[in-house]
């Protein structure tokens, strides 16, 4: 048997002019941008008792209470799978229920509780406008360009399947 040589380490690339740098990539920006709302979401719900994920799913039930659990997963880019345990921890903190669709035994629709929409006036006061540093003008056309990112990406992800 032949003895495998072992491979010598490289000498670090020097970076040349032109290269594409971390900064310069929108997926890093918005990726740290996310991590930046992360953390600057954290003492806000900590104060609600509530992960990200749960508190996203109780502002889409603020917006529209009475919702099926794949109606909700879609509007929350999120898969059953992933919705289900959210939605059984946030009715164990009794901020809502889940009942079979009498119209249909397959849907499962989920419904606020008083507690759950009593949780928006705690919440709502909590957004981060302001911290973002944005005029309130400059938020708005942000999130919107954003949206519109997201949307050209899945359409190009489903035509790429």
């Amino acid at each position: 048997m032949k003895a495998q040589a072992t491979p010598q380490p490289r000498e670090p690339r020097t970076p040349q002019a032109g290269d594409p740098r971390l900064a310069d990539f929108l997926c890093f920006a918005i990726y740290s941008a996310n991590l930046a709302y992360g953390k600057a979401y954290k003492p806000i719900l900590e104060e609600l008792g509530l992960t990200y994920t749960q508190y996203i799913t109780i502002v889409a039930l603020w917006e529209n209470d009475a919702q099926t659990v794949s109606g909700l997963g879609e509007k929350l880019f999120l898969e059953s799978n992933t919705l289900t345990p959210i939605l059984k921890k946030l009715e164990g903190l009794g901020y809502l229920t889940r009942q079979r669709d009498p119209k249909d035994e397959r849907q499962v629709v989920v419904t606020l509780t008083d507690a759950g929409r009593h949780l928006r006036e705690k919440a709502l006061p909590m957004n981060l406008v302001k911290e973002s540093g944005l005029p309130p003008e400059d938020f708005k056309k942000v999130q919107k360009m954003i949206t519109t990112l997201r949307d050209n990406l899945l359409k190009a992800a489903a035509q790429q399947a």
